[in-house]
C-alpha cells in the first residue's frame, strides 16, 4: 500500500507559475495552506519518528545561497548553515552539478574497490594539510572515532615509563566530539554523559587555556591530547594560540599525540582552511565533516604520515565512508572555496558582522562580548534571553541558534555579505524590541 508521510489541502488553482508560488513573501502566501501543512508534519513526526529533537515549528522547501523559503514562501536569511555545514551556500550551481552528475553516474561499490573520486579528495587534503593521509567516514562523530582508535593503536605496546599502556586521552571541559560512545566519552560535558554509563573508559578532562592543569593530568598511561581550536558546541570558545603553541611543547616533550577537532572550525570558516593555520601550531591528528560537502555527509580523519601507518587492513573501515556521492560533493565544494575566494570572504564579512555585533552591543547593553574568528561567532549576552532572542528572529526571517541561556550562535554560508550582515541586524533589532515592548508576565 503506497500512503504518503501527511496529508494536506490543495492549494487553490492559479494562474501563478509554480517558480513564482515559491518566491512569494509570507504577505503573498496562503497562510492558511501551509499552517495547515506544517500541523500534519508535525503530527505526523509526533506519531513515527523518536522525539529527540527539540524542534522549532518551520519547515522549510527551498534554498539559495545564504536564503530559505518555508512553504508558505516566506523567506529566512540563514545564519546557521545547517549548524556549519552549508559552506558555499544553499544549493550553489557547481556543487548541485557535481552531485547530479555523479549521482547519474555511479553512488556506491564499496571500499573493497578504488573510488576514483576518494584518491582525487585525499589529493586535495594531503596538499592543504602540508602532507596528511586520509581516512574517510559519514560524519564528525566518527571522524572523531577513527581519530581516537588510531591514536591508541599508534600506542599498542608501546610505554612512556615501567610497563604501562599509553591509552589515556586528554580533552577539555566544556568540549564537544560527537554522540557516539568514544566520541561522547572524549566529550568534556558531564550533561551529555547522563543516562549512559558505563561510559569507556580512558578519559580526563582540563580546563581550556589552562596550560598548568593540562601539564598537571599528563602521566606515563597518557596517549594524546584532544582540542578544538575553537569549541562550537559549548558557545564559540576559541583557544588561544599561545596555550595551543604551549600544548603542542608538551606534546613533543613527552611524545603525546596532539588531535584537533576541526569537525566545526575547519574548511575555510575561520577565513583559512583549518583552524590550526592561526596559531601555527599542526597537529598529529585533525578531524573534519560538517562543511566538507555542503550537506552532503562526510567526515574525515587526517592523520600524520608517521601516525596514518597504524592503520592497516582490518583495523578500521566504513561501509558508505568516501563513497563516490560525497567525494564529488566535497571535491566541489572545495573547488568553489578556492574559485571564489570565499575564505578570504568569510574573514572579511565575518571581521564586518563581528564589529557590528559589538556596536549593537553597546548601544542596546545587551552583549557582554562577542568571540570567534571568520563566521564562527559567538555573542555573549548581558540577560539569559538568548533562546527567546532567537525564537522571536526566526518569526522576523532570521535564522541562528541559541547555546545555553546566553549566547547567539551565528555560523552561515561563506557568501553572505556586508548587506546581508546588514539585513540580519535588523531584524535581530526588531526581535529585541518585540521582546522589550512585550507584556511582562
Amino acid at each position: 500500500m503506497s500512503v504518503t508521510a501527511f496529508e494536506v489541502p490543495p492549494k487553490p488553482a492559479t494562474a501563478t507559475s509554480d517558480v513564482a508560488q515559491t518566491s512569494q513573501t509570507s504577505a503573498q502566501a496562503e497562510p492558511h495552506v501551509d499552517e495547515a501543512r506544517l500541523h500534519a508534519l508535525v503530527q505526523a513526526d509526533a506519531q513515527v519518528g523518536i522525539q529527540n529533537y527539540g524542534r522549532l515549528a518551520v519547515g522549510f522547501k527551498r534554498g539559495r545561497g545564504a536564503r530559505l523559503w518555508d512553504h508558505a514562501g516566506k523567506e529566512y536569511l540563514d545564519f546557521l548553515g545547517g549548524i556549519a555545514v552549508v559552506t558555499v551556500g544553499h544549493c550553489h550551481p557547481a556543487v548541485t552539478e557535481a552531485i547530479t552528475r555523479q549521482a547519474e553516474t555511479l553512488v556506491h561499490t564499496s571500499n573493497i574497490f578504488y573510488i576514483e573520486a576518494q584518491v582525487e579528495l585525499a589529493q586535495k587534503l594531503h596538499q592543504l594539510s602540508g602532507g596528511m593521509r586520509a581516512f574517510f567516514c559519514n560524519s564528525g562523530a566518527e571522524a572523531n572515532e577513527a581519530a581516537l582508535k588510531i591514536a591508541r593503536k599508534y600506542f599498542h605496546g608501546r610505554n612512556m615509563r615501567g610497563d604501562a599502556q599509553r591509552a589515556d586521552i586528554i580533552t577539555a571541559s566544556d568540549s564537544f566530539h560527537g554522540r557516539t560512545y568514544a566520541a561522547l566519552a572524549a566529550t568534556g560535558q558531564p550533561k551529555y554523559h547522563e543516562g549512559f554509563a558505563p561510559m569507556p573508559q580512558g578519559f580526563k578532562y582540563v580546563p581550556l587555556n589552562d596550560i598548568e592543569a593540562l601539564r598537571g593530568a599528563i602521566d606515563e598511561n597518557t596517549a594524546a591530547i584532544l582540542l578544538e581550536p575553537i569549541q562550537g558546541e559549548s558557545g564559540v570558545k576559541p583557544a588561544d594560540d599561545k596555550y595551543l603553541q604551549d600544548v603542542r611543547a608538551l606534546c613533543d616533550k613527552y611524545g603525546l599525540l596532539l588531535i584537533f577537532d576541526e569537525v566545526q572550525c575547519g574548511v575555510g570558516r575561520t577565513g583559512k582552511f583549518f583552524g590550526w593555520e592561526h596559531s601555527g601550531v599542526r597537529p598529529d591528528i585533525l578531524t573534519l565533516a560538517k562543511g566538507l560537502g555542503n550537506g552532503v555527509p562526510i567526515g574525515a580523519m587526517l592523520a600524520s604520515e608517521e601516525v596514518a601507518k597504524n592503520f592497516v587492513p582490518g583495523t578500521h573501515g566504513s561501509t558508505f565512508g568516501g563513497n563516490f556521492l560525497s567525494c564529488a560533493a566535497a571535491l566541489a565544494t572545495l573547488q568553489v572555496l578556492e574559485d571564489e575566494d570565499l575564505m578570504a570572504r568569510a574573514e572579511r564579512v565575518g571581521a564586518y558582522f563581528k564589529a557590528k555585533l559589538e556596536a549593537w552591543g553597546r548601544e542596546t547593553g545587551l552583549i557582554d562580548h562577542v568571540r570567534g574568528r571568520g563566521l564562527m561567532i559567538g555573542a555573549v549576552l548581558t540577560r539569559p534571553i538568548a533562546r527567546e532572542l532567537m525564537k522571536a528572529s526566526l518569526e522576523r526571517g532570521l535564522i541562528f541558534n541559541a547555546v545555553g541561556t546566553d549566547v547567539l550562535r551565528f555560523l552561515p554560508p561563506y557568501c553572505i555579505s556586508e548587506a546581508d550582515v546588514d539585513e540580519a541586524m535588523q531584524k535581530l533589532e526588531a526581535a529585541r524590541q518585540s521582546l522589550e515592548d512585550a507584556p511582562s508576565e
